[in-house]
């Protein structure tokens, strides 16, 4: 059973992610999560296959395919960067491998890569220090990049992002295609004997 602690993570992650989504009982369904207790909130996870090992079908794997509203920054073949939308401090973006893996241990080194250049990205806002730290929701394990402005942690007060803050941030780390620089084709100079007859005096 989920751990009072857990339970409030997964809630926070999940009221986020219900930001994103246009449900028509969307209010009544948050209402519903934030009153649960850890026992009715794994229920619920199971019912919706948040939880389900046997499932690809988490919300990070939604994400990861395209299949949820997310603010991309970039991706290669095994994971994709995201914003955090409930982020502990500005610039915090999610590393999601596209395979659904269960712990730390099995975080593909490409998901890896993909974090430490999107820590390089994140030095534009000059924090103090720049954190990857794993985290396991709903069964996926994923990546946290995050700037340190003065002593945020994972476990720091999550702040709502505004949809054009989130833009702007999407804008600044996103990757911009590279323009390749056309060379100038070297012209050859054609020394042409031209044959005159030879003058008959």
């Amino acid at each position: 059973m989920l751990s009072e602690q857990q339970a409030e993570k997964i809630k926070t992650q999940l009221l986020s992610q219900l930001e994103n989504t246009n449900l028509p009982n969307q209010e009544s369904i948050k209402e519903n999560i934030e009153t649960m207790n850890p026992q009715e909130l794994e229920e619920f996870l199971n019912q919706n296959n948040l939880v389900n090992k046997n499932s690809t079908q988490c919300i990070f794997c939604s994400i990861a395919f395209g299949e949820v509203q997310s603010y991309k920054i970039a991706e290669n073949e095994k994971a994709v960067a995201v914003l955090e939308i409930n982020p502990v401090s500005k610039g915090h973006i999610l590393i999601i491998p596209k395979e659904h893996i269960l712990s730390e241990k099995e975080i593909p080194k490409q998901a890896k890569e993909l974090a430490k250049k999107i820590a390089k990205k994140i030095k534009s806002l000059k924090p103090k220090s720049i954190e990857i730290v794993p985290s396991n929701m709903f069964g996926h394990e994923i990546l946290n990049v995050f700037p340190v402005y003065k002593n945020e942690t994972l476990d720091s007060k999550r702040n709502r992002t505004e949809p054009e803050e989130l833009l702007k941030l999407q804008k600044e780390f996103e990757e911009k295609p590279k323009l390749k620089l056309m060379k100038k084709p070297k012209t050859k100079k054609i020394e042409e004997k031209i044959w005159l007859p030879k003058r008959i005096p």
